[in-house]
């Protein structure tokens, strides 16, 4: 069954990377496991960097670094276990079944980078991050955008979460 795609996402502003770090670590209070997560964005756009936070707040073991060329890390030692997957190698879905992510998918938290398009349908319900990154600096603007599941309540707790972070940062 496919879940039904939102079409309404919540933007946040990041004005540095430990910003869109942070947000990966708010993000990890609130995963469960058989959750995925989709990042899509340019080269540079920060999904490692995001991912790295969730790998932080799950506090995972070692150090979270891009899988281009492995394709798939497994993160133990935290609250749940991450698996993180660049799937920008990957060329279709019979590819991306290779991996087995859906057996993964049960008990770990699962991130994907670049995959858009190949990774859907592992799961009825998941959370896709747009990141856009300034040409001019570090700012980037993260989009989160529910499909499915209960995952527009959670994208509210998180922004929620984020605006209170903001105003508190904005007092001292």
């Amino acid at each position: 069954m496919v879940a039904p795609v939102s079409t309404v996402g919540q933007a946040i502003r990041l004005s540095t990377v430990d910003d869109t770090r942070a947000l990966g670590e708010r993000l990890a209070g609130v995963l469960r496991a058989g959750d995925l997560v989709v990042l899509v964005g340019r080269l540079g756009a920060g999904k490692t960097v995001f991912v790295q936070g969730i790998g932080a707040g799950l506090g995972v073991r070692g150090p979270v670094v891009s899988p281009t060329f492995v394709i798939a890390r497994v993160h133990r030692g935290g609250r749940l276990q991450l698996v993180h997957v660049d799937a920008y190698r990957l060329g279709s879905l019979a590819e991306v079944d290779d991996l087995d992510l859906d057996v993964d998918l049960g008990d770990s938290v699962v991130a994907v980078e670049w995959g858009s398009g190949l990774v859907e349908q592992l799961s009825d319900a998941r959370l896709e991050v747009q990141l856009e990154r300034s040409t001019y600096s570090d700012e980037r603007t993260a989009t989160l955008v529910p499909h499915g599941g209960d995952w527009a309540e959670r994208v509210e707790q998180i922004v929620a979460d984020a605006t209170v972070t903001d105003s508190r940062s904005a007092a001292h």
